[in-house]
């Protein structure tokens, strides 16, 4: 669900414990993650509040240069990236978030709702972070070539209505009729479907030069603003592991919100009785489509050698692959905190927490396999509890019992509401698996 999208159902607010569902603390990220919705009316939710305007210190765009290519006996360049920012005038957190947003997409997807709220990205600000979103290279004010980018898909309105506003009218996947929370009817005509669909653009046909060419530009705004916390949604899910394994040194955290694909195969929802069939392998490199750093080496995606569960989970639920063991590492993830958000209603959702959610995606065990050494910046729920309570002893190693900070969160209802973020209080270990 695109991160635009909060309910304005009274009734759906009314959600008991499941309002909060998640608060993780991280090496120096904590998300916490509230469900449900509210009412759209309040002042804290309008796109601009008077009684509550944002104190920003500086805000302004810049673009991060790509590489110069020969098209026609003409020098072009590719692979650039637009970049917006701003700087609360009160930053109390000491590393910036970067929004990534997904397929379809552009950085107006954290920037305001469609029916006209506030969007994440002043949510960050309100709340003491530097805020870069950006347009993906090839898309938006990052500029399009076609002679350079090939093909596109555009977003038609039975796609957009069938994955993102209305999933429940088709009911392609067990879960679909979960979705509850899009305001309005979620079909063409309605005025916040009609807003919403107005923001879609094309996007190049082929998804691994997206995800190369998002690699390099968002190493290089790294290398620009400094250390950060990348916040992927969707389709930018691939390109937060890519950009993590290009500069591991400067991604604090990921906050990733419903990233793409199980690994290494997509996975078609069709319809009962069946639902589920096996797609193409889009991510041969487990997680990602292009090359990605593993201990040992890995040359191709052939020497990553892989099981299939014998049977799912259960019912509604499909197998999941994860590598043989001993899993080869994938080091430069390692010391990462990462944080996986996903839906109760997707196919695509990770682990249940209440029996009702298909497992074909499974990335946090992907990746938590390839995590399975302890690294000196990895911490485990312990180690967050000693932090808060002034405890800054150097972690011994993980003991029989702990695992990784590498958690992953499921909505109950059907998409997150709104994001606050804090640094300061300590993990629910009911939340991490």
């Amino acid at each position: 669900m695109p991160a635009q999208a909060r309910s304005g159902s009274a009734k759906d607010a009314r959600i008991g414990p499941h309002r909060a569902v998640a608060m993780l603390s991280f090496t120096a990220l904590l998300a916490v993650v509230v469900f449900g919705t509210s009412d759209p009316t309040r002042a804290e939710d309008q796109l601009f509040d008077a009684s509550r305007p944002l104190e920003v210190a500086d805000q302004g765009a810049f673009s991060i240069p790509g590489r110069y290519v020969e098209v026609d006996k003409q020098t072009v360049m590719i692979g650039q990236m637009y970049v917006q920012y701003q700087i609360p005038k009160n930053r109390t957190r000491p590393y910036a978030v970067v929004m990534i947003h997904g397929g379809g997409q552009t950085a107006s997807n954290f920037l305001a709702t469609p029916d006209g709220r506030r969007g994440w990205a002043d949510d960050f600000v309100a709340n003491g972070y530097a805020v870069y979103v950006v347009d993906q290279s090839g898309r938006g004010r990052s500029g399009f070539f076609g002679d350079s980018y090939g093909k596109t898909r555009k977003p038609s309105v039975a796609n957009v209505e069938q994955r993102f506003t209305a999933p429940e009218r088709k009911q392609l996947w067990p879960q679909a009729g979960l979705h509850t929370q899009w305001p309005g009817t979620g079909a063409q005509g309605d005025a916040a479907f009609d807003v919403f669909y107005a923001s879609q653009v094309e996007t190049i046909g082929d998804e691994a030069l997206i995800e190369q060419m998002n690699r390099e530009a968002g190493a290089k705004l790294l290398d620009r603003i400094g250390p950060a916390v990348l916040l992927t949604h969707s389709q930018a899910g691939v390109i937060g592991w890519s950009i993590a394994d290009e500069r591991p040194q400067l991604v604090k955290g990921i906050l990733a919100i419903e990233p793409s694909g199980p690994p290494i195969r997509e996975t078609v929802a069709k319809g009962a009785p069946d639902y589920f069939e096996d797609g193409v392998i889009a991510r041969p490199w487990g997680v990602t489509r292009g090359r990605i750093t593993f201990d040992p080496p890995a040359q191709t995606p052939g020497d990553l050698k892989l099981v299939r569960q014998e049977q799912a989970d259960g019912t509604g639920l499909v197998r999941c692959f994860l590598q043989a063991e001993p899993a080869r590492q994938m080091p430069h993830l390692r010391g990462i905190p990462i944080l996986i958000l996903v839906r109760s209603l997707l196919p695509r959702a990770l682990r249940s927490l209440h029996g009702q959610v298909p497992r074909t995606g499974r990335r946090e065990e992907f990746i938590r396999q390839a995590h399975r050494s302890r690294h000196p910046r990895e911490r485990t729920h312990d180690d967050a509890r000693k932090e808060q309570s002034g405890d800054r002893r150097t972690p011994a190693p993980l003991g029989a019992g702990q695992r990784p900070l590498i958690c992953n969160a499921i909505a109950v209802r059907s998409r997150p509401r709104a994001l606050a973020t804090s640094f300061t209080v300590a993990a629910s270990p009911g939340m991490c698996s």
